[in-house]
């Protein structure tokens, strides 16, 4: 039975085949090592080996694939920390839709650069994301842009959820699966397929504590929004939670951590120093949690996805050195 949430199964299989080969069937493998080290049997879903370094490509070749094929306007904007820029900026190109994107002037330099060299065309605001959304809302009100919105919009939140159909097929049994939880598309679309397909694996969604507000909106189980965020993991750094999508993540999460920026540091640097993984502060929040919470996950079979890997090379030095 699927979960009461705005996302439906059949339509996740055939988001499967929007999909380009290159985003699709990313490995799956268990690192003894570092489940080793964390007392567990630990499965990790690698979504950063694709040319944009992060798992959002799903979510925008569903996008543009059907775009495509409307009568709609042929460009598409959205406002993006860098991900899903990069992105949907490759979908468009790929399929003639001219790309803009809205970032905060703080956003990584490098996935902006590397949004400009995929063909998008970038405008800086001042602010964070939250005023980035507002300047491509304006730009998608005159109706010569579709908007992309991350996570509002569905067809980001069904390819997001073609990673669950990976994991489900490819692994016999997993006990809980571990995401970062941002705008939740990832957290909503793998959870929905668990809830569906194998529904006594435990979702967990994990925040920074810099960053909580759909953690905090999911615990009151009402929208509740931040003044500011404060975490090195921007790619899940938002303050106004989407009250469509907190009603998914309420349907399908079974426990909603936060975690410290510590732990996160930490968490990179054992997929780093033990999985060979170079990633950013996002795609280290699973094992965060899990290092902040052993007893949790202690003997059970664990799968983690890598969501990301678009990080400063100064940055991830720094942080690997202690």
């Amino acid at each position: 039975m699927q979960p009461d949430t705005r996302l439906d199964l059949e339509r996740i299989r055939q988001a499967r085949r929007e999909i380009s080969s290159v985003f699709r069937d990313t490995p799956q493998f268990q690192s003894p090592t570092l489940g080793g080290l964390l007392g567990c049997e630990l499965v990790i879903k690698l979504e950063t080996a694709n040319p944009v370094g992060c798992f959002k490509g799903r979510g925008t070749e569903v996008a543009m694939a059907r775009l495509a094929r409307s009568s709609g306007p042929k460009a598409a904007v959205c406002a993006s920390a860098g991900n899903l820029g990069q992105a949907l900026a490759y979908s468009g190109r790929a399929r003639g839709i001219a790309v803009s994107v809205i970032a905060g002037k703080g956003a990584n330099a490098g996935k902006i650069e590397r949004i400009r060299r995929l063909g998008g065309i970038v405008e800086l605001v001042e602010g964070d994301i939250e005023n980035a959304r507002e300047r491509a809302r304006a730009i998608a009100a005159d109706g010569k842009a579709f908007l992309i919105e991350d996570s509002e919009n569905l067809d980001t939140c069904e390819g997001a959820a073609t990673i669950g159909l990976e994991l489900v097929e490819g692994v016999d049994r997993i006990d809980t699966v571990l995401l970062a939880l941002g705008g939740g598309a990832l957290a909503t679309g793998v959870g929905h397929v668990f809830k569906t397909l194998a529904p006594r694996t435990e979702i967990v969604c994990i925040q920074p504590k810099g960053a909580p507000a759909l953690a905090l909106s999911w615990r009151a189980r009402s929208v509740v929004t931040t003044e500011s965020t404060d975490t090195i993991a921007d790619g899940v750094a938002g303050r106004f939670p989407i009250s469509e999508v907190l009603d998914d993540l309420l349907a399908v999460a079974d426990h909603v951590p936060l975690v410290e920026e510590a732990s996160i540091v930490e968490g990179m640097r054992m997929l780093y120093r033990n999985a060979a993984l170079v990633t950013e502060p996002s795609a280290a929040l699973g094992i965060a949690a899990m290092l902040e919470d052993p007893a949790r996950y202690r003997g059970k079979r664990v799968a983690t996805v890598i969501c990301g890997a678009n990080v400063l090379p100064d940055q991830f030095s720094g942080w690997m050195r202690n």
